[in-house]
């Protein structure tokens, strides 16, 4: 199973689609590892800079409707080869949700109160998040404020989460 804690990638914005996550013109790329450079490249946000803000994070905190847009793989791909396991957001386009579990990432829909809480606490600090996958928790911290918050996964993508996504799952059952 992958690790869904690190230090969170704030994404204020709501819309976030495919081709902000990953460039249409970097779909012919040979091997997963050659998207890692573009991974959010098209990515508007004031002060954002794909090239120097994601090194190191392994969570994004974003807010409605991530992942609209196409339904192709290589949106969770980049992220999971930036490191970036965990997403969680008020809630995503259905195919990149699902795309996330089938990769073996997470991604969590929390009430919008809860993600403008996270917003208004968080953002702008050093933060992390601690996921809890017994007791079904995310702990966040920023080291002079610390919150929990609880998250639900349905079973079956709970299952493919610990399988390692699909492929692994399918493997281990047929």
């Amino acid at each position: 199973m992958k690790n869904f804690s690190g230090k969170i990638l704030f994404l204020d914005r709501s819309d976030i689609n495919t081709d902000e996550i990953i460039p249409a013109k970097y779909l012919t790329e040979s091997t997963k590892e050659a998207l890692i450079p573009y991974c959010l490249e098209d990515l508007s946000l004031p002060g954002f800079d794909p090239k120097k803000d994601i090194a190191g994070k392994s969570v994004i905190v974003t807010r409605a409707n991530f992942g609209c847009g196409s339904s192709r793989e290589h949106a969770p791909w980049v992220l999971e080869y930036n490191n970036i396991n965990l997403v969680i957001a008020v809630n995503f386009a259905r195919i990149f949700r699902q795309n996330m579990f089938n990769c073996g990432l997470m991604a969590v829909s929390l009430p919008e109160e809860t993600i403008d809480e996270i917003f208004k606490t968080f953002a702008g600090t050093e933060a992390e998040c601690t996921t809890d996958m017994e007791k079904f928790t995310f702990t966040i911290t920023n080291g002079k404020t610390t919150k929990v918050y609880p998250f639900k996964v349905g079973d079956f993508d709970l299952e493919l989460v610990k399988a390692g996504g699909w492929v692994d799952y399918a493997d281990s059952k047929y």
